[in-house]
């Protein structure tokens, strides 16, 4: 009963960052709803598992080491495998949202579709790392602050572009991939810090994680300036929809 109690505390304490985001969303005019906010959660945490998978299925090159081994263990391992599943996911959520509301994902403007992309991928994002950090600190709870605050930030930016990219693929394949390789990166650099003992690399995974979440962020707001109502009928500009 108590490793139910501290598991569950541990879960809470985790869903900071999400409670905080969802009512970002539900004050913001451009508010998801909330059964989309609670779908695409629940695709991120399920992302949790294809990436374990992935990560027993690619094996490390025993041949490897010194920075190939580094570069492997955080890229490919970790980074590529992560994104990977994420990505995966999101189209699978975008495919069975456009079938049980095919007439809400139409009434989205050009100018929203990006935004709301990246939306989704963030809270997809949010839901992995939810999954993650409640499995990494019932193990170990020292990583429990890190984790919410660094590591949190981490997966939401790099699911905030893995969002876009699934979303624009077919349309746009060369900036999905691109969008992903810098998910990758951003996710591969971070871990790679994090792992190197000192207060500068500290510092430099700290700011890639600040500024890769705010530019998520200013995307997502972004819709606001590139959002013109006379571009829209009469109805779309009464009846803004969700995002």
């Amino acid at each position: 009963m108590h490793g139910t109690l501290v598991l569950l505390g541990l879960i809470l304490l985790s869903s900071i960052p999400l409670i905080i985001v969802f009512i970002w969303f539900r004050l913001a005019k451009y508010q998801i709803s909330p059964y989309r906010f609670l779908f695409a959660l629940l695709a991120g945490a399920t992302a949790f598992f294809p990436a374990l998978f992935l990560q027993e299925f690619i094996t490390f090159p025993v041949h490897l080491s010194g920075r190939m081994a580094l570069f492997f263990k955080h890229f490919i391992h970790t980074a590529l495998t992560e994104e990977l599943s994420r990505f995966l996911v999101i189209l699978v959520f975008f495919w069975i949202s456009h079938r049980v509301s095919p007439a809400e994902s139409e009434r989205l403007a050009s100018s929203k579709a990006i935004s709301y992309a990246t939306a989704i991928g963030l809270i997809a994002g949010l839901g992995f790392a939810l999954m993650e950090t409640a499995v990494y600190a019932a193990s170990d709870r020292n990583v429990l602050p890190l984790r919410i605050i660094l590591t949190t930030a981490v997966h939401g930016a790099c699911g905030s572009r893995i969002g876009a990219a699934a979303f624009i693929i077919r349309s746009n394949p060369f900036q999905a991939i691109m969008s992903i390789l810098t998910a990758i990166a951003i996710h591969g650099i971070f871990n790679m810090l994090l792992n190197m003992y000192g207060f500068s690399t500290l510092a430099a995974a700290i700011l890639i994680a600040i500024s890769a979440l705010l530019t998520a962020i200013m995307t997502i707001i972004g819709r606001k300036k590139n959002y013109s109502p006379a571009s829209l009928n009469q109805e779309e500009t009464s009846n803004d929809p969700d995002l």
